[in-house]
């Protein structure tokens, strides 16, 4: 018997199918087993949570460890979906980032909390979109004639027409917004023609979900979001034209994006509203307190040359001092998270132990956004590359961020990983 618990929990959900099979599974309760195996093991009855193959690639692709072996012996446990887990701009590791599809891929893998990054059209109309001017690299707008209302048209007389186009959600209207659909985000502004443009999805990535990505304005991804039972992250991204736009200040577009959770009846404990931009967070405090509450402070000083996230006296502002005016929640990078010890093991940075010592709560981006992970991780490892080796080294550093660094949510291009991590850890 021990041993057939031990494959079970070794072989995931494959061995929990097989094994029911050598064991001659019939009955009500055997049955039931061989269907929660299916699609990934935990909870597929439900229809709720459903995590695939990846959690159980990565985790079988981890050296032999305490944590692995913890790992592996989750793989037949129930899962729910978990506020620890949030999917990033929906599940953009495998479809168009911030559609319907994408958002409803993230829930369906048991994300809690799901992202809206929210910026305007040119009717001053709120929609989902990374940032305000990337509609060439994330829809289809130039093989159709919104093309010609772009801020920078293709010049078709340049050996390179695509260098330096660029398309924003404020060239256009909601209506015309929502005609578009949506793509893996990936041009090769090098190209000649449109089609060569247009296809330019990383290897690790794929489009084999890009037939249909229906974009959304922000007040429907608040209604599927509520339909899906996901709490939500709207991010106010930085405006790409001059501020006031027609008459629409920044203060005017902050309180906006909360404005549509009030008229929908969001309690704003649901609501993680997130800014690069620290006045945003400070007019959510002052303005709009029960929302401000657990506004984030998306950290992204590290374009600062002056900012040394190793060293202390370049953060204006501090730790203590943030604090003070009232946030209560950080979000860097994983990197700036993450050290190397004197052995090569990985441990919270300098950085991330401030943060904790000025009771900051911290969440932090974005895992599952590297690719492959043998070339060390790429920009989100920047400060541990010597420790990343292969992709399972994932569920390391989502162990240290968890366990070390104490962090209250990651963000995930492909949250199943971390939804399951979280389930076997109770968070």
């Amino acid at each position: 018997m021990k041993s057939y618990k031990r494959v079970l929990a070794r072989a995931g959900a494959v061995g929990v199918l097989l094994a029911s099979m050598v064991a001659g599974a019939s009955g009500p309760d055997q049955s039931r087993d061989v269907l929660e195996a299916k699609g990934g093991a935990m909870s597929a009855m439900s229809g709720k949570v459903q995590l695939g193959p990846r959690p159980y690639f990565l985790i079988n692709d981890m050296d032999d460890s305490e944590l692995k072996d913890e790992l592996l012996a989750c793989g037949n446990r129930n899962v729910r979906k978990s506020d620890f887990s949030i999917g990033h701009r929906g599940a953009g590791l495998q479809f168009p980032e911030h559609t319907e599809e994408s958002y409803r891929a993230a829930a369906r893998m048991g994300a809690g909390i799901v992202e809206c990054d929210v910026t305007f059209t040119k009717d001053q109309e709120l929609v989902c979109r990374h940032s305000q001017c990337d509609l060439h690299t994330t829809t289809n707008i130039l093989a159709t004639p919104l093309a010609s209302k772009c801020s920078s048209q293709p010049d078709y007389s340049s050996d390179t027409p695509f260098a330096n186009v660029q398309c924003c959600t404020s060239d256009i209207t909601l209506a015309e917004f929502k005609s578009l659909q949506g793509k893996m985000d990936a041009a090769n502004s090098n190209a000649t023609n449109l089609a060569e443009y247009l296809n330019a999805t990383p290897a690790f990535r794929t489009d084999l979900y890009s037939a249909k990505g229906t974009l959304m304005s922000h007040a429907e991804s608040i209604a599927l979001f509520q339909e899906l039972g996901v709490k939500f992250t709207p991010e106010l991204k930085s405006p790409s034209v001059a501020m006031p736009f027609d008459g629409l200040t920044q203060q005017a577009y902050a309180q906006k994006m909360l404005d549509e959770y009030k008229a929908a009846g969001v309690n704003p404990n649901k609501v993680w509203a997130q800014s690069f931009n620290v006045d945003d967070v400070r007019y959510w405090i002052a303005n709009e307190p029960a929302f401000g509450a657990q506004a984030v402070y998306l950290d992204g000083r590290y374009d600062n040359p002056a900012f040394d996230h190793t060293d202390p006296s370049t953060w204006q502002l501090s730790m203590a001092q943030l604090v003070e005016e009232g946030v209560n929640i950080i979000a860097p990078p994983m990197w700036m998270l993450l050290a190397l010890d004197d052995e090569g093991e990985i441990v919270p940075s300098i950085y991330a132990k401030a943060a904790k010592d000025a009771g900051l709560d911290i969440i932090t981006w974005t895992l599952e956004r590297s690719g492959l992970l043998q070339n060390g991780g790429g920009w989100y490892h920047q400060t541990v590359t010597d420790a990343i080796v292969k992709d399972g080294d994932t569920m390391v550093v989502l162990d240290v961020l968890a366990q070390d660094v104490g962090v209250i949510g990651v963000f995930s291009d492909w949250p199943a990983a971390v939804t399951y991590y979280a389930n076997c850890k109770g968070l």
